[in-house]
């Protein structure tokens, strides 16, 4: 259990609260909450092969997951550093809710476009050689997820902070862990089926699965239209 899953990984600073509620609305305490994500250039820590340089060394890694378990009030947090991005795939962050040994929700959430594009583009450290090629508006998971699980995003002092309500069933039925079936997930490059956890840090989903083809990334005024939530008539 750990609340700082940074291992000392640079990043634009990123503290994640979670909220977790039955469908009564009453919070629920003493469940585990596993969170985990790419690093600024979209590698998840414990396999090989990813980012632009298809570059190796996470293997055995363990930066950027870890466990926390829910106070009385229902609520956990984690300091962490912004996701980037890989290829086919909108800026997101995993998540998944335990109670007992049962998983009860396995969902991700999903970060303001705008927000994530000032910081691919004007910080050193998330610059990539092309620009991201999927947005909010075109990814297949955060549009069937819907507004549900977008996080809500605030600037604090030296630090962006992301707060998400989860409401979850604590006897809902165990979900079986398994890898992806073909098509299912899109992937990082170099990875079939894109990386998860099944429980913890000892339990890293193994990759299987092809994704899907890449959306083109829109361009100019395109792009703007993307990133920008449209204009209320009124």
């Amino acid at each position: 259990m750990r609340a700082d899953i940074t291992e000392g990984l640079e990043g634009v600073p990123l503290d994640v609260r979670f909220t977790v509620r039955d469908t009564a609305g009453k919070p629920l305490p003493k469940l585990r909450v596993d969170l985990w994500h790419c690093d600024a250039q979209g590698r998840y820590s414990g396999f090989g092969g990813q980012g632009d340089d298809r570059a190796g060394g996470f293997e055995g890694k363990t930066f950027l997951r870890g466990s926390q378990i829910t106070g009385r009030d229902g609520t956990a947090g984690f300091t962490t550093v912004y996701p980037g991005w890989y290829a086919g795939r909108t800026t997101h962050i995993h998540m998944k809710v335990f109670n007992g040994t049962r998983a009860v929700l396995t969902s991700q959430f999903f970060l303001p476009d705008a927000l994530s594009e000032f910081l691919y583009t004007q910080v050193a450290l998330y610059q990539r050689a092309r620009v991201r090629d999927t947005l909010n508006s075109v990814d297949g998971i955060a549009l069937k997820a819907g507004d549900t699980v977008l996080g809500a995003v605030r600037e604090e002092r030296q630090r962006y902070v992301a707060t998400l309500a989860l409401v979850v069933d604590p006897a809902a039925s165990p979900v079986v862990d398994r890898p992806p079936r073909p098509g299912e997930l899109p992937s990082p490059e170099g990875i079939r089926g894109g990386p998860g956890m099944a429980s913890g840090l000892q339990g890293m989903q193994s990759p299987g699965g092809a994704g899907p083809m890449r959306p083109r990334a829109p361009e100019g005024a395109a792009r703007v239209k993307a990133l920008v939530p449209p204009r209320t008539a009124g």
